[in-house]
């Protein structure tokens, strides 16, 4: 039976692993938001976008979370008009990083939501744990 238990714990491990990853690029990105280029014809700060995919632990027989790895967002940059920025083009527009803060927002909401729910699973099962103990003495 405590094998069950410490496979419950790994699993939401792996899940509070990766979801604090994607906290740390998304806070990232927020930090970045208004990074424009330093001279014409440079990008600004580009998006980075967490993946994740399931990989089977042979040790516990189960399916856990991993990264699988941090891509770059390729959507479009806004300009905005500012001709005297250094990194202004002939027109006088600058290229604007292509980070919504309200996106950030909500992905951020989203993953301290799923790293509660992991926790919130590892408390539980740390109080069947320790009913488990109490029943057997």
């Amino acid at each position: 039976m405590s094998g069950d238990f410490s496979d419950i714990l790994a699993i939401s491990a792996s899940g509070l692993k990766a979801q604090n990853q994607r906290m740390k690029i998304i806070a990232e990105n927020v930090a970045n938001a208004n990074t424009t280029a330093s001279a014409p014809g440079q990008k600004p700060y580009q998006r980075q976008v967490i993946t994740f995919k399931k990989e089977f632990d042979k040790a516990i027989g189960a399916y856990t979370v991993k990264t699988a790895g941090v891509r770059t967002d390729n959507s479009e940059f806004a300009k905005k008009y500012d001709p005297t920025h250094p990194a202004a083009d002939t027109q006088g527009y600058v290229l604007q990083p292509n980070v919504n803060p309200l996106i950030e927002t909500m992905d951020m909401s989203e993953a301290g939501r799923s790293y509660q729910a992991n926790i919130d699973v590892i408390a539980a099962s740390r109080t069947m744990i320790l009913k488990t103990i109490s029943l057997l003495q």
